[in-house]
């Protein structure tokens, strides 16, 4: 297989891109990491969602405009090549990449940890193991198979979210047989609204982070869509709604219904409710359903990291062996390597506690989310302060408020950062991850220096022609 493999096909239709968007954001890090985040700030918790929201919503606009302009592959690693230089296009694309891979192994854990409660005489192991290698086939053979395993995956999770939130506010207002509406009082009761002070909140942010992590997948597969500029538009357009009613909708009917320091909460909040509610088989039914969401955010994550990785490759940031594919399109050199961390992930849990797998992840990946949308950011205001100089009014879907918003948002992750260096709690994350930004951003700049040495004598040689 050479260079010039068979490019990538544009075959996610607008049906499959707009799930994509729309489930994108339901995993785990919701129905799991939820009762984590819980746990730790209380009812405050909703504070750092809406928070964290608020700062992805206005990023993916950031994004949208960008990817709405020039839909690619990279997404935002190929802008941030273009506009602020070589070695912030590779940092960015490996450390997405990075993030990625740690959520795979992530979701093959959380997955397998939820069949082997269903069934206890499959090894957790096994369980992660198979996910993994069926996922790993259904990337291997072609993008229009990614898509529609997608499609269905984000169609039972938004399906039962909204079911969910339906119920709730049924329960609320009291029309529930069976269950007395304990009305706001949750949220005042048990400690009142920041039961473990503002620290406790700034400290749920990774976690949340880490749950809104996959909004931007959509603008990663437009490099594959039939339409990509209809579909990024329109899935970076519902962020809104999505984060306010997946996320904040459903955490607070959590928070209403139930006690927030109740032990069944902190576990599995979502099954904690519909046992209270009286829903019969209701561990049953949400064990379904996480484990749809987990096994569509494994899919996802080996799709966006490949394709990350692909770019990467296309660009010369990454050895070209990642750029090649086969005769359906796919790059798989770079499809396992994505699946690469998850696959020793497996290895890992066979000899290390499921816990002890879930704390270790997150605490690697830190606030890579964080570091990821700060280059957005950096890199929007970059390209949108060009084209008002090159093609005013080029534009067609442009970020609010430019450039106040963009720099509000800058400084508001800059704080987040901070917070994480003074909080003894954050701090071993935080470190964790400016070390592998580090390593990111000094192999990247290591390489641009390189390519400019490089063409350097080329450039002088040229010159030497024309003069003779």
């Amino acid at each position: 297989m050479s260079d010039r493999s068979t490019p990538l096909r544009s075959a996610l239709g607008n049906r499959q891109m707009t799930m994509i968007a729309i489930g994108g954001v339901i995993g785990a890090g919701l129905f799991v990491g939820s009762g984590k985040a819980i746990g730790s700030a209380g009812p405050g918790v909703l504070i750092a969602y809406l928070g964290v929201g608020l700062i992805v919503i206005l990023v993916m606009r950031m994004l949208a405009e960008m990817a709405v302009a020039q839909p690619e592959t990279g997404s935002f690693s190929s802008y941030a090549s273009r506009e602020l230089g070589p070695w912030a296009g590779l940092s960015v694309g490996w450390l997405y990449a990075y993030q990625w891979c740690i959520t795979v192994g992530f979701e093959a854990i959380a997955g397998a940890a939820i069949a082997h409660r269903v069934l206890p005489g499959i090894p957790s192991w096994l369980a992660a193991f198979v996910f993994m290698a069926v996922l790993i086939a259904v990337n291997l053979v072609r993008v229009a198979n990614f898509g529609e395993f997608e499609f269905w995956f984000a169609l039972i999770k938004v399906v039962a979210i909204v079911a969910f939130i339906l119920l709730g506010l049924a329960a609320l207002f009291g029309l529930v047989p069976g269950f007395h509406s304990p009305g706001l009082s949750n949220f005042t009761d048990h400690g009142g609204f920041l039961p473990e002070g503002n620290t406790a909140v700034l400290l749920a942010t990774l976690v949340v982070f880490f749950s809104f992590f996959g909004t931007e997948v959509v603008t990663i597969a437009a490099g594959e869509a039939v339409d990509p500029v209809h579909s990024v538009r329109r899935g970076m357009n519902s962020v809104v709604w999505r984060i306010l009613v997946f996320y904040i909708g459903s955490i607070f009917i959590v928070l209403a219904l139930l006690p927030w320091n109740d032990n069944k909460v902190t576990q599995s909040p979502y099954v904690a409710v519909l046992e209270k509610l009286g829903i019969p088989g209701a561990a049953g039914v949400m064990d379904v359903v996480v484990l749809t969401a987990v096994l569509s955010c494994l899919n996802s994550g080996i799709y966006a990291s490949s394709r990350m990785v692909y770019a990467l490759g296309k660009r010369g940031e990454a050895p070209r062996l990642f750029a090649r594919t086969n005769q359906h399109g796919v790059p798989v050199a770079a499809v396992l390597l994505a699946s690469s961390i998850g696959l020793v992930t497996v290895v890992a849990n066979y000899f290390v506690p499921t816990e002890a797998v879930f704390t270790f992840l997150l605490d690697s990946s830190g606030a890579v989310a964080v570091v990821v949308y700060l280059c957005i950011t950096a890199t929007q205001f970059r390209g949108r302060r060009r084209l008002d100089r090159e093609a005013p009014g080029s534009l067609t879907l442009k970020m609010w408020a430019f450039p106040y918003l963009t720099v509000l948002v800058g400084v508001a992750l800059i704080a987040i950062i901070a917070g994480m260096a003074v909080n003894s709690g954050s701090r071993r994350s935080l470190l964790l991850t400016l070390l592998v930004t580090a390593i990111t951003i000094v192999a990247g700049v290591i390489r641009q220096r390189r390519s400019t040495t490089a063409s350097a004598p080329e450039s002088t040689l040229s010159t030497s022609e024309g003069i003779q």
